[in-house]
């Protein structure tokens, strides 16, 4: 990063994504920016009094400014003295209002929006976000498995936003301190909508029922997609169900070290389309997953769809969720989250993907 900072010609980088700090620091509160000098070692959380107890205790070996004022002014304050002719600021998580009141604040201070630096550091996990990502995924299954434990007579006449909220509930037992992002619970023809927001619509005999969830525990966060069928899966999305399963597992097969992202996504979209879906699969096959969190943060770098130009690198964590959506009839995606390694891939998730263990009796 330091050399990235040298090449944009900035004295300072102001960090303003929330993951970001985080990664950086450990700080996990909000409303917090991290202020960095990385040619004098320097480093400092700038919050506000609600997290100053938290910040202390996260972040006892870097400064920590409690500002009382307007986040512009907190910044000049910090700057003072420093010699700072340039300040870099992230252009993709920064708003408009913000850089033009920066810029107004800070006087003698050029604002220089930046290119993505921390998206591509943090793409490629350690062993200890590697453990966090799967306690993540781990939470998120043992909650699954509780919601579904009772089978068809435990959810039909149900509603999906009912369901939702059970199954956030679950993860919070579980072990998680919230949702990653707004948990998806879609019945019906509403499953073919990649990302319903539960309403009052009921659970009926032999609808799909397809809930994409995850958990935000210690961190990080896990990404999973299943369709469960109570009582039986309709012909018309069993044959579906089935291709968005070979689907997945030729994505699968293509990642590695070394590989080009894109392949990926290619190898699953051709099993779709030539089982005469091409024209239902209308998102890319997955993204990167970390630490990001909500329903824009979730999906980090890489990306792997059919644009796609990265190099996938050892240790990257991604989703692999190819769907086939069906309007008026549902909809079916697979979601999983994987390790690429050296010579392939390991799935971090385990719950069943075969069609009979998707119906509930």
């Amino acid at each position: 990063m330091a050399e990235a900072v040298r090449s944009a010609k900035v004295d300072a980088l102001l960090i303003t994504r929330p993951a970001d700090v985080t990664y950086l620091c450990g700080f996990s509160g909000e409303d917090s920016f991290l202020l960095l000098l990385p040619g004098r070692d320097f480093a400092c959380l700038i919050t506000d009094p609600r997290f100053a107890e938290e910040a202390r205790r996260q972040c006892p070996s870097i400064d920590r400014h409690v500002r009382s004022g307007p986040m512009p002014q907190a910044v000049a304050a910090v700057l003072a003295g420093r010699r700072v002719r340039r300040l870099g600021v992230q252009a993709a998580a920064m708003s408009v209002a913000l850089h033009d009141a920066l810029a107004k604040t800070l006087k003698g201070i050029h604002v220089q929006a930046m290119k993505e630096i921390l998206l591509h550091l943090r793409a490629v996990k350690d062993a200890g976000e590697v453990a966090g990502i799967a306690r993540a995924v781990r939470v998120a299954e043992r909650a699954f498995r509780q919601l579904i434990a009772g089978g068809a007579k435990a959810l039909l006449g149900r509603t999906e936003d009912d369901l939702a909220a059970e199954l956030d509930w679950r993860m919070r037992r579980a072990g998680a301190e919230s949702p990653s992002f707004d948990t998806v619970v879609a019945v019906g023809p509403h499953s073919a909508l990649p990302h319903h927001r539960p309403t009052k619509a009921k659970v009926r005999p032999g609808q799909p029922l397809l809930i994409d969830w995850g958990a935000w525990a210690g961190g990080f966060s896990s990404d999973l997609t299943r369709v469960v069928f109570p009582g039986r899966i309709p012909a018309d999305l069993l044959g579906a169900y089935q291709v968005v399963r070979r689907a997945q597992r030729a994505g699968m097969a293509e990642l590695a070290a070394g590989a080009k992202a894109a392949d990926a996504d290619r190898a699953a979209r051709t099993v779709i389309a030539e089982a005469g879906y091409g024209e239902c699969f209308i998102h890319g096959l997955g993204h990167g997953l970390g630490r990001g969190r909500g329903n824009t943060d979730v999906h980090e770098w890489p990306s792997l769809n059919r644009l796609s130009t990265e190099t996938l690198r050892a240790g990257m964590v991604v989703t692999v969720e190819p769907g086939i959506y069906l309007p008026g009839v549902g909809g079916i995606r697979i979601e999983d989250d994987v390790l690429i390694t050296a010579g392939g891939c390991r799935k971090l998730s385990t719950l069943p993907t075969a069609a009979e263990a998707m119906v509930l009796r």
